[in-house]
């Protein structure tokens, strides 16, 4: 059964929690798998920007509580949320209560539309940043993953010319391994080849 364990641990990214079955799950199902769906995507780049300053298992932990507070990611919806709405979600525990924080869902969501109706749609503009094909990396142990990527400043840096919030390198790096626009899981983890089989053209 030990041996059992340890090939598992072996098989998964080393910056996995594997004691958090939640964490787990997350990583097995969703982390690094492309996406092209614009209300998941808002909902990954909501919930990134509240990471900001957190770990993103503070976030992951809470993604349901955030569904509710955001009309599930419905992103004409949460464009037309006004200061009291701002101030009942001060008031929610179920998500992280920041200010700031909150008025950039809003924000964010108002410039989501406006790229949506220029580019067709923001999953047609977000991954135009990696040329529309996942960028997949080598990485073996937790000292090689980076913080940010070529690819990630030039996005951060157009999301903020367009008058997004809390979209710095490092977040919008996050969004891209989350969404599948780099594959970073490690060399030795089973999901690497999985994602590339299914999802990498040849």
């Amino acid at each position: 059964m030990e041996d059992k364990q340890k090939t598992l641990l072996q098989c998964r990214c080393p910056w996995l929690d594997t004691s958090k079955p939640d964490y787990v799950a997350y990583h097995d199902e969703e982390w690094g798998v492309p996406v092209y769906n614009d209300q998941k995507l808002f909902e990954f780049l909501c919930l990134e920007s509240a990471q900001a300053g957190l770990s993103w298992y503070t976030i992951l932990k809470r993604r349901n509580g955030y569904r509710d507070a955001f009309a599930n990611f419905d992103v004409n919806i949460v464009a037309q949320y006004d200061q009291d709405k701002v101030e009942q979600l001060l008031l929610n525990p179920e998500i992280i209560r920041h200010r700031g924080k909150i008025n950039a869902a809003i924000n964010n969501a108002q410039l989501f539309i406006k790229i949506q109706q220029e580019f067709g749609s923001f999953s047609n503009y977000m991954w135009g940043f990696v040329d529309n094909k996942t960028i997949v990396k080598e990485y073996k142990t937790l000292n090689d993953y980076p913080a940010t990527s070529t690819e990630s400043d030039a996005w951060s840096k157009d999301l903020k010319k367009r008058g997004f919030k809390f979209v710095g390198s490092t977040i919008c790096y996050a969004h891209m391994q989350a969404c599948g626009m780099v594959n970073d899981h490690s060399l030795t983890c089973y999901k690497r080849k999985q994602i590339i089989d299914k999802y990498q053209q040849c």
